[in-house]
């Protein structure tokens, strides 16, 4: 049997740990369909999820599914999603995106991450993000600030470049886990490990930390 790097004992520490901290961590988005979880993640961009989560029951109300979307005035859309930030690249991409579902995926959010990506605004991020949640799909790990951050403080990756930390993680982490990963991570960036003072001293990671003398 293949001996396990110092790394992934870790990083499997790290995710036993994360399990029994967060048992019950899910996605934080509130959605009924696959199309709503795209939308709401596409407005998670750079914005909290609890903004996204105020702002989704009028957009979704107005416009329930992707050919309402596809279709929509794009004033309607900007007014719409306004208070999440970037409004108008935001309203484009999910204007665009749900055109797309239409008209090339039979009104059916796609289950590949290749299709997934060839949607406006539709990066790795977003498209696990959409295949774990929605379909049940481990197609990566999904980095966000906090995945990035932690990552790096617990020395699992010295790349700064989201998709090269996606790499480095799904090389130490069980398929299975890949988005439970991620999800219990952030829970962890927002409550403990913060980005500007981390509460070392109350973090049940920081025996396995480099970092916790930040």
């Amino acid at each position: 049997m293949p001996r396990i790097s110092r790394k992934k004992q870790i990083a499997l520490e790290v995710l036993d740990r994360l399990k029994n901290l967060y048992p019950d961590a899910t996605c934080s988005l509130n959605y009924e369909t696959p199309v709503q979880l795209l939308v709401a993640t596409i407005l998670s961009a750079q914005c909290t999820d609890e903004r996204v989560n105020l702002v989704t029951p009028e957009l979704f109300r107005q416009f329930p599914d992707a050919p309402a979307m596809g279709s929509a005035a794009i004033e309607e859309l900007e007014n719409l999603v306004r208070s999440t930030g970037f409004y108008h690249n935001k309203a484009k991409n999910i204007r665009g995106a749900c055109e797309k579902i239409v008209k090339e995926f039979n009104g059916v959010v796609p289950q590949t991450m290749a299709e997934l990506v060839t949607l406006p605004g539709v990066a790795r991020k977003t498209a696990n993000v959409v295949l774990a949640h929605a379909y049940g799909i481990n197609a990566g790990v999904t980095v966000d600030t906090h995945v990035k951050r932690l990552s790096g403080r617990l020395g699992l990756t010295k790349h700064t470049e989201p998709v090269a930390i996606e790499q480095d993680l799904m090389k130490l982490l069980p398929q299975p886990d890949w988005e439970n990963w991620s999800i219990r991570l952030i829970y962890h960036g927002r409550a403990v490990c913060q980005a500007r003072k981390p509460n070392c001293g109350g973090c049940q990671l920081a025996d396995l930390c480099p970092s916790n003398d930040v």
